[in-house]
């Protein structure tokens, strides 16, 4: 769960945070049997944590420094070809849900079997992590990227204001923890924040492959 901020209050980066993290494809165990759509996505999400980008809120162009998420989505996944693609995380949620491609998730266990359908490259959803008059209330997405050969241990890949990578705070285009890790017990986590589910990228297996 984030730690973040309204992004109304435009918040400078906290000095407790550590440099944004990055992989590279080969060190994801999943990666070479995805299909090469989805090692397009990968490929250019993580290219793009290469960049030393910030949290931006209100931004989708790597050019102006940072991102906020649903910009980072927006961005990668229009660079990848797909069409009109929605911009906030409220309306990427729903474009997901009319497709019929969203799996919900109720269960807090980060075993549940409500998780065994989640596939690297499925967009994953929050809410809860700011106030927000949106209708749907989703105020947060990220990508799924599978498990890291190093760990073992599920990863995602976005921008954030105060995730988690290998239990250290993060702020930015980064790699992150799919399960948020404090190694501070001074850190609390926002107890409205949930994760609510994911789905597949509507369109992406269409995509030429070149």
């Amino acid at each position: 769960m984030p730690v973040a901020a309204s992004p109304s209050s435009n918040s400078a980066q906290p000095a407790d945070v550590f440099p944004n993290a990055s992989l590279e494809p080969e060190d994801l165990i999943e990666f070479p049997k995805l299909s090469k759509p989805i090692q397009l996505l990968i490929t250019k999400a993580l290219a793009l944590t290469h960049q030393n980008l910030t949290y931006l809120y209100g931004s989708a162009d790597p050019k102006e420094g940072g991102m906020d998420c649903s910009g980072f989505i927006y961005y990668l996944l229009s660079q990848i070809g797909l069409k009109d693609v929605p911009r906030s995380a409220s309306q990427i949620y729903s474009w997901v849900r009319k497709e019929g491609l969203f799996k919900a998730v109720l269960s807090n266990n980060q075993g549940s079997f409500e998780l065994s359908e989640l596939k690297p490259g499925d967009l994953l959803f929050w809410i809860g992590t700011y106030p927000t008059a949106n209708d749907p209330p989703i105020t947060h997405v990220m990508i799924y990227l599978g498990h890291e050969k190093q760990t073992g241990e599920p990863v995602m890949v976005g921008s954030s204001d105060g995730r988690t990578y290998h239990g250290k705070r993060r702020w930015g285009v980064s790699v992150f923890d799919l399960f948020m890790k404090f190694a501070n017990p001074h850190y609390h986590l926002n107890g409205s924040t949930k994760f609510i589910g994911y789905g597949k990228i509507p369109g992406i297996e269409t995509l030429e492959e070149n």
